[in-house]
């Protein structure tokens, strides 16, 4: 069994030892002592959950732009955490992203998450980035599997 501070327990597999979904601080995305981690900070606005993104250089696939995986991580990353602040016990079984346009370093992006759909075991969700100007950069949907 894991142990880590709050957490939900769940079974893996057919008969298999109980894990915990937990927190530790060192998630990549959110983690305040992950020292290579994004330390994404969380706040509700209304029924979304909000965060804010610096594309820093070392963020980059091609030369000035962010690496498409790590902005799929972010917006993972607000449709997971949301979950987990409603206390709704899932993880992500499939992550659906759309990219609109690059981003470029130095950007700052605002990812806004929310719960669209629940039905008990599969949770749906979707994330939203835009820019400074309000321009839609990227989006994701989720469905998330209740353990």
């Amino acid at each position: 069994m894991v142990s880590t501070g709050n957490a939900f327990p769940f079974r893996v597999g057919n008969g298999g030892d109980e894990l915990r979904l937990g927190v530790d601080d060192m998630c990549f995305a959110c983690g305040e002592k992950n020292p290579i981690g994004l330390k994404l900070a969380f706040r509700f606005e209304g029924d979304e959950y909000v965060t804010e993104f610096e594309v820093r250089p070392e963020y980059q696939g091609w030369a000035g732009i962010v690496h498409g995986g790590l902005l799929a991580t972010v917006l993972d990353e607000a449709m997971a955490r949301l979950l987990w602040e409603k206390e709704l016990n899932a993880i992500t079984g499939r992550l659906t992203v759309r990219y609109h346009e690059p981003v470029k370093v130095g950007e700052r992006l605002t990812v806004r998450a929310r719960i669209t759909k629940d039905r008990s075991r599969l949770i749906e969700t979707e994330a939203r980035a835009t820019n400074a100007e309000g321009a839609l950069v990227a989006e994701a949907t989720a469905v998330s599997m209740g353990v």
